[in-house]
């Protein structure tokens, strides 16, 4: 090699290397691209040269680094991959492809280089990322979610570090919308179905809910968030391949219906590496059909007080369909999505979420309806279809409207329900729709001196409502609340318990649920 191509790629090198060290990633990237370049050329056309081979596997990791701190891990990973073909047992790419993995949630992959990397005398550097990689795989193949310790201190602090996981669910053709989730058997209340990260998500600090975010801002959250799931999808053909699985809203049942395997991180098929146009109004029509906000009437942020907005996309969860009598909740987690059913599911069942509000009238679900652009066909809006216009409970809802009296309202509905042979489930769903005219007459104990000895008792009334919806964090407050007054018993605090698991999953132990039934419902 000549002393002038010798020079220069030195210089090449010291100036990657200088703004490697400074944090200019772009920059780095672009310089690092040039020496390995001319590093390449050089390698083909002389003699062979340990020294220079170094130099090129250093460079390749350099640049996969700061490639994967502007988080091009697509691109980053194929640098380590070349960089391990010039030295095969470079520890520090081992390790830098490691933590790549451990970004993408590819636990065992990342779990083989941190091993190979401590081969070479580092396991010291690398044990932390072992312990770490090993807990997360094991969290990944069994969904054994333990927040107790983060929730016990009021959600202060780091946020738990979460693995991905995909429960007994499979992808089908469903007879609500499209495609849906199904379980594969049989799911207790308040285990586990999947533990997701977003793609991308944006969100702005609010002060009294979502209604105080204006127009021009929630505007510019979501071309910002646009702007992040575009990039990001640039990067990752993966990622683009299932976006691009996604519905944008038409065309629904032509979709194809995807493995639900496509959607583990450890699945590298190259059905991700089909080079697809990132079309920006597809895209676009993409996430205005499966985006999910924080604040959804189906999800609980893990936090206090309601000072943060934000909006996300999580692939899995998208293809979960809408019911007024929904079976799953969500909890969210930093950028993870946690997704727990709420009352027992059935092997074959579809999982599904609430869109909108469970307990509101179907009049004001079929406006909400309207805004998601779904016509809901549920059984209970079936059956509500029919009874609604009937005179009698026209009646009824117009006087709650213009203020008549709590319980004469729910006095006036049982009593026709009765007088229309409404049983079972059936009630269930028009308790849920009047539990406005419930929960107050319950509360206002003038309602409760004249009409209590009339009307069901709350405990009937809320397991009825509970039973066609799952779990709610409003019947659980109501249902605290009756606990306290009343110093409930045994029964009455296992209860409570067991609509919590409903509520918020079974993430926490005994204890930490205590903390979070004060932080989340009692304030």
């Amino acid at each position: 090699m000549a002393a002038e191509e010798d020079e220069q790629l030195q210089q090449l090198r010291s100036k990657a290397t200088e703004l490697f060290i400074r944090e200019e990633w772009n920059a780095s990237i672009e310089a690092y691209s040039h020496f390995i370049t001319l590093c390449t050329q050089t390698l083909s056309h002389s003699l062979p040269n340990q020294k220079l081979r170094r130099s090129l596997c250093i460079a390749l990791c350099n640049r996969a680094e700061a490639r994967s701190k502007l988080k091009d891990f697509h691109c980053a990973l194929r640098d380590c991959d070349h960089a391990l073909e010039v030295d095969a047992a470079h520890s520090k790419t081992l390790l830098c492809k490691g933590k790549i993995l451990l970004c993408l949630n590819r636990y065992a992959s990342a779990l083989e280089c941190f091993r190979t990397a401590t081969l070479d005398g580092n396991a010291e550097s690398v044990s932390g990322y072992l312990e770490r990689c090993k807990s997360l795989e094991l969290l990944s193949k069994t969904g054994c979610l333990d927040l107790s310790d983060w929730v016990s201190n009021g959600f202060r602090g780091k946020l738990p570090e979460l693995a991905e996981h995909i429960g007994a669910v499979e992808i089908r053709r469903s007879e609500i919308s499209g495609r849906g989730l199904f379980a594969t058997k049989n799911i207790d209340a308040g285990s586990l179905i999947l533990v997701t990260k977003a793609i991308a998500m944006e969100r702005s600090i609010i002060m009294g809910g979502v209604q105080d975010l204006s127009e021009d801002a929630q505007l510019a959250m979501w071309k910002n968030f646009i702007d992040k799931v575009f990039e990001f999808v640039g990067k990752c053909p993966r990622t683009r391949g299932l976006i691009n699985r996604l519905s944008s809203g038409e065309n629904e049942e032509e979709l194809e219906v995807p493995d639900v395997g496509l959607f583990r991180p450890e699945n590298v098929e190259k059905d991700g590496e089909v080079e697809v146009d990132v079309d920006m109004v597809k895209l676009v029509g993409i996430l205005d059909v499966n985006s999910l906000t924080e604040d959804a009437v189906s999800a609980n942020v893990l936090r206090r007080g309601n000072d943060c907005y934000g909006v996300g996309l999580w692939l899995l969860p998208s293809l979960i369909n809408h019911s007024c009598c929904p079976n799953a909740r969500r909890l969210h987690v930093g950028d993870y999505l946690v997704v727990h059913a709420s009352k027992d599911l059935k092997a074959g069942e579809e999982v599904t979420f609430a869109y909108f509000d469970p307990l509101c009238g179907l009049s004001k679900r079929k406006e909400m309806s309207v805004n998601w652009c779904i016509h809901c066909k549920c059984k209970r809006c079936r059956f509500e279809g029919e009874v609604f216009p009937k005179q009698e409970i026209r009646e009824i809802e117009i006087g709650l409207e213009r203020g008549m009296d709590v319980g004469g309202v729910v006095f006036k509905l049982e009593e026709q329900m009765k007088r229309l042979k409404v049983r079972g489930k059936e009630k269930g769903y028009l308790r849920a729709s009047f539990w406005e005219a419930y929960s107050q007459a319950y509360r206002t104990e003038r309602a409760m001196k004249r009409w209590g000895r009339k009307i069901p008792t709350a405990e009937a009334v809320v397991d009825s409502i509970t039973d066609v919806v799952g779990g709610d964090h409003r019947l659980l407050k109501f249902v605290m609340e009756e606990f306290k007054k009343n110093s409930g018993g045994v029964v009455e605090r296992d209860k409570v318990f067991k609509m919590a698991k409903q509520v918020f999953g079974k993430v926490v132990k005994k204890q930490a649920m205590k903390t979070l039934l004060q932080l989340c419902i009692a304030d």
